[in-house]
């Protein structure tokens, strides 16, 4: 599918306008995941796969964005930001829609089921890991003003804040974690071995969903303190 805006346009003087875009599409694909776990707890398996193909689509175009950005970031940028720390950020980014991926791939190829008890706090973690995709897309956003003031000043204040309360919701989906593997381990005597394997690991991706955007969140407070 073609993106609205060239790639062209978006780079313009900066690499940041498409880093920015990256994550604009990766957030997007994170917010499907919820939709893909609503239609699990529905049993609807052929919703399952219509957003998975969704989901595997803006996979797609988060890729395309961030294999021109490599391709174009010049070997040496004017800016108080090193080309390097650019693409680790940029590699973070991408991780949280390879995972988004690997949650609807596992969805659609084995069918799970949600056992009595485990829907309210199931879609609770995931709402919550969504959502530190979501702030970790809005740190992203204050880029420009970043640039502008060299990421010095109040911006940088503002960020740091951001990160702080992008940390805490980690935190919380830490939490919400370990409390949904013991409600599994709680059930297990109702499930088949390779069913309870499949949760955990399920359980667990979801959780990277968080951790990845916690990662970007701290790698740019990292460059903040540079």
């Amino acid at each position: 599918m073609a993106r609205s805006i060239p790639f062209a346009t978006l780079f313009g003087k900066s690499p940041f306008k498409p880093m920015q875009e990256h994550m604009r599409t990766v957030k997007k694909c994170a917010a499907q995941v919820t939709k893909l776990f609503e239609a699990l707890c529905e049993g609807d398996q052929e919703k399952i796969g219509a957003i998975k193909d969704r989901i595997f689509e803006l996979e797609s175009e988060a890729d395309d964005i961030k294999n021109e950005l490599r391709a174009h970031l010049p070997k040496s940028l004017f800016m108080p930001v090193d080309r390097r720390d650019l693409l680790e950020l940029l590699d973070l980014q991408d991780s949280i829609a390879d995972t988004a991926q690997d949650i609807a791939g596992l969805l659609f190829e084995r069918k799970m089921e949600v056992l009595d008890g485990m829907e309210q706090p199931l879609m609770n973690l995931v709402r919550r890991c969504v959502e530190a995709c979501n702030q970790a897309s809005r740190i992203i956003e204050c880029l420009d003003e970043l640039v502008e003031t060299g990421f010095r000043g109040r911006d940088s204040d503002t960020v740091i804040e951001m990160v702080e309360q992008l940390n805490k919701i980690e935190s919380d989906t830490d939490q919400m974690g370990i409390e949904l593997a013991r409600s599994l381990f709680i059930h297990e005597d109702q499930m088949k071995p390779v069913s309870v394997v499949f949760w955990y690991d399920l359980i667990t991706m979801i959780g990277d969903l968080a951790d990845y955007a916690e990662k970007v969140g701290n790698r740019l407070r990292l460059l903040l303190a540079r």
